[in-house]
């Protein structure tokens, strides 16, 4: 008995298993295409200070910060804020606004100020902008992937949150090795490093630490600060006594 009279039949069915294997590849390549990922680009921009200095800024959530460190050597009327480069006079200035530059290199990312002319009524800010407040930083922390719960904490907290703020560069954290930098924020954090209150450097400083100052005062004598690290991708909360020299990041009013 022949089961297949028909030579057309026998035609289709020795076409069908290679029908069915193209329409097979069809569906799994269509079906395995790969999504196309939309990355919204940084919201970024420039500002002047009264010195002239020209600042990059970016917009991380619903705020826009600098993305450069604060180099001004005067405060918002005018008057110079002490220059306190020797470890006797830093030491010294206690109560009187001062500013630095880490082991008077060049290199360093902007200006060190003690915590005096960070709270001092003449405003280091330049106009339209201010220094942030903690609640502020949490706002920027939060905005990265932080919790709410986290960012009321101190010590190391947020993760990847340190990451997304630190530049992988040079001038930055890899000397010993860019173990996390993503500058995914547009941040753009250089390690500045700090002065100590009794007017020595803070080790191993550049290259490998940032400090920053929030305008949130606590006692009187003592100020909230943020703190990255190249061997740390979260990002360190705490207050110290305002004779400490940290950098300065502005945010717009």
């Amino acid at each position: 008995m022949n089961i297949f009279p028909d030579p057309m039949k026998r035609m289709q069915l020795k076409w069908l298993p290679l029908f069915l294997l193209t329409g097979l590849l069809f569906l799994f390549s269509t079906g395995c295409e790969e999504e196309e990922v939309t990355v919204t680009p940084l919201e970024k921009g420039t500002m002047m200070d009264r010195e002239g200095n020209v600042y990059a800024t970016v917009k991380i959530g619903d705020q826009w910060w600098m993305s450069e460190n604060l180099h001004v050597k005067s405060y918002r009327n005018g008057d110079p804020v002490f220059h306190g480069e020797a470890s006797s006079d830093w030491a010294q200035a206690d109560s009187t606004g001062a500013y630095c530059q880490f082991y008077d290199d060049t290199a360093a990312p902007g200006l060190l100020y003690n915590g005096s002319a960070v709270a001092d009524a003449r405003n280091l800010a330049p106009e339209g902008w201010h220094i942030p407040s903690d609640a502020e930083w949490k706002q920027l922390e939060i905005a990265l992937g932080m919790s709410t719960a986290d960012a009321g904490k101190t010590s190391w907290r947020g993760a990847h949150v340190g990451e997304k703020l630190r530049v992988a560069s040079p001038q930055g954290w890899t000397r010993y090795g860019d173990v996390w930098s993503t500058n995914e924020s547009g941040f753009t954090a250089l390690a500045g490093g700090c002065r100590l209150v009794d007017g020595t450097w803070g080790n191993p400083g550049l290259f490998a630490t940032g400090f920053w100052w929030t305008s949130t005062v606590r006692n009187g004598t003592e100020a909230w600060y943020r703190y990255l690290d190249y061997k740390n991708s979260a990002v360190f909360r705490s207050h110290v006594s305002k004779q400490y020299g940290f950098s300065v990041r502005c945010v717009k009013d």
